[in-house]
């Protein structure tokens, strides 16, 4: 008799050999039959090379496309955005022309604008935080800021 205590799941013991060579099969049957295309394999390497470990992660606190109250018989109106890492805030724009935000409290910083694969776009904050970038986001899109102290990250959104 073993003195072993189990629950029956499994779950503390680490997986069994049996549990790996299934896992394995599996693996193999999903690459086989529904292989991840290569575009979504690319685009996920490309995402994460431009991960920063150091960077403070800012998170979306007000997005206009879902926390916006709309008008009627109102223009379509630009998307605003605001991303806050603790008592750092980002107010962004996104228009036709490009970017408009401020950083706050307000301080001279650099913000690159990035965008997948392609080449980011920086844009530099004035004394009072204010900054444009003259791209438009078409498809995922992050920021990334720059302070004399620190550098924040926002998550991934989709323009």
């Amino acid at each position: 008799m073993s003195d072993d205590i189990s629950d029956g799941t499994g779950l503390g013991d680490g997986p069994g050999v049996e549990e790996e060579l299934l896992e394995e099969e599996l693996r193999q049957a999903a690459s086989l039959l529904d292989p991840v295309p290569p575009a979504l394999l690319q685009s996920a390497v490309d995402a994460f090379a431009l991960r920063d470990p150091e960077a403070r992660v800012a998170g979306l606190t007000f997005d206009s496309l879902v926390d916006a109250i709309p008008v009627r018989g109102a223009a379509a109106a630009p998307r605003m955005l605001t991303f806050t890492a603790g008592e750092v805030t980002l107010d962004v724009e996104l228009t036709e022309d490009g970017l408009i935000g401020q950083v706050l409290p307000p301080a001279p910083a650099r913000i690159e604008v990035l965008t997948g694969p392609r080449p980011s776009t920086t844009a530099t904050a004035d004394d009072m935080g204010r900054f444009t970038a003259p791209v438009t986001p078409s498809g995922p899109f992050a920021l990334r800021l720059h302070t004399t102290d620190e550098t924040v990250m926002t998550e991934w959104l989709r323009a």
